[in-house]
């Protein structure tokens, strides 16, 4: 089943536009998300997995656009891993396919089981696991634009696992500043981070976290200058706006003062979206990012729910 993604956008900078391209059944382990060898579309053309990971039209553009979490259990490394990728990759791949099935536009996917996060660079282990799920999401959901978030803040790491396994954007918590969060102090890392991105030659995005959550800045700044500092200093690509942790409502009116103060450059809504908030969401953003919500019984700590995801995009569509 095919399922045409219209990202439009005004805004000429942004040229991303994809498709969508539902699994055929339910995962159920590693062998499952191999077994289909070739995704045939709609229109004729048939792409082996193998290389519809990177070798479809990855170009995407922002526009009503909902994005699924799909938050990973603990990896390798962390203090609840429980020893086994089989079980980390099905999950992550069956939270995504229900995803997508229900009608989201994109996903990204984040390392939230490793807590505590560490505030600087994290372990090879974790940057290995990340892009051996991202790859097994980039099979069992080919033609679907995918972002990386690596916690607390490696966004060098999250663009090593996009360039290594296939993604078209990464989001960073802390572009810009410093802030004291559970970590200690978390700083800006925007100068290594471009430079990363433009030594290894990707097409990645930037979506950057204005005044993220579980955070505080180290000095008072105000919402409209950070938003300024991370588009014209640190050349975000697009800009996110959260409520003060996960899962909790974001302030309409933080949205609309940021999007008043970059007029020029996409905003999503970080968190606390639900189905009786997403069309006013909508209404001043481009985007918007979903997890809490579309997980069992709005825990953020169980798997996706299909009817919670339908429920939001029919919300969303109406």
């Amino acid at each position: 089943m095919i399922s045409a993604v219209r990202l439009i956008s005004a805004r000429k900078r942004w040229t991303w536009s994809c498709g969508i391209v539902s699994p055929s059944g339910p995962v159920t382990s590693l062998a499952a998300v191999a077994a289909a060898n070739t995704v045939t579309h709609g229109f004729g053309v048939t792409i082996t997995n193998d290389t519809a990971c990177y070798n479809f039209d990855a170009r995407m553009r922002l526009a009503r656009t909902l994005i699924g979490m799909v938050h990973l259990p603990p990896l390798p490394g962390s203090p609840r891993w429980d020893g086994s990728m089989e079980r980390a990759t099905v999950a992550a791949v069956t939270d995504a396919t229900v995803l997508i099935e229900g009608g989201m536009d994109a996903l990204l996917i984040e390392n939230y089981g490793d807590v505590p996060f560490t505030p600087g660079r994290v372990e090879p282990s974790t940057v290995a696991a990340m892009a051996i799920i991202l790859a097994a999401i980039r099979r069992a959901v080919p033609r679907v634009a995918v972002g990386v978030n690596v916690l607390k803040n490696d966004a060098r790491a999250a663009l090593a696992v996009a360039c290594a396994a296939g993604a078209q954007f990464i989001r960073v918590n802390v572009h810009a500043g410093a802030v004291v969060a559970d970590q200690g102090i978390v700083q800006s890392e925007a100068y290594h981070t471009l430079r990363d991105r433009r030594l290894l030659g990707a097409d990645v995005k930037i979506f950057a976290d204005v005044q993220g959550k579980h955070a505080a800045p180290v000095a008072a700044v105000e919402l409209e200058q950070e938003a300024r500092d991370l588009v014209h200093r640190g050349l975000a690509d697009a800009l996110v706006v959260s409520g003060k942790a996960t899962g909790d409502a974001t302030s309409i009116g933080d949205v609309k003062r940021v999007r008043s103060a970059v007029p020029m450059v996409p905003v999503l809504v970080g968190s606390g979206v639900t189905a009786d908030s997403v069309a006013e969401f909508l209404s001043v953003a481009e985007g918007v990012i979903v997890g809490t919500f579309v997980k069992r019984d709005g825990s953020v700590r169980q798997p996706v729910d299909p009817e919670r995801v339908r429920r939001l995009v029919a919300a969303a569509r109406g």
